[in-house]
């Protein structure tokens, strides 16, 4: 019986799966953290193009109005769906030229399994001169 019990307790079969079982939640923990933090990322990216494709439509001759902006902002984005606040525009001239105001603000979620983060806010913003 002595002998038995040795040859298990030198015994390494299971080493091996008993090893890769402790290691797996971290690794995947990292995992599930580098994709949650890509799409952060992501949704910054989308922020910075949509921004940039309504700025170049306010600049657009004939003028464009609005409304066209923010349909351009909206066609734009990616990696924001349900995120993204209403593009604010407001207009105003300086040294008389009109130019355009675009701020657009995200929320994108980042969720860790049980770990609470802190809500995370994009803001972006650019002044377009239009044409006369």
């Amino acid at each position: 019986m002595i002998r038995a019990l040795t040859a298990l307790r030198r015994s390494r079969s299971g080493a091996t799966a008993a090893e890769f079982a402790m290691v797996l939640p971290l690794f995947l923990m990292f995992v599930f953290a580098f994709i949650g933090i890509g799409s952060v990322f992501w949704a910054n990216a989308g922020l910075r193009h949509a921004v940039g494709e309504g700025a170049r439509v306010a600049t657009l001759f004939p003028r464009r109005d609005n409304n066209a902006i923010i349909a351009a902002i909206q066609a734009n984005s990616f990696g924001l769906a349900g995120v993204m606040t209403t593009p604010n525009i407001s207009s105003g001239t300086a040294n008389s030229q009109d130019f355009v105001d675009i701020t657009v603000t995200v929320r994108p979620r980042f969720d860790l399994f049980f770990i609470e983060v802190s809500p995370i806010t994009f803001t972006e913003s650019r002044r377009v001169y239009r044409p006369a």
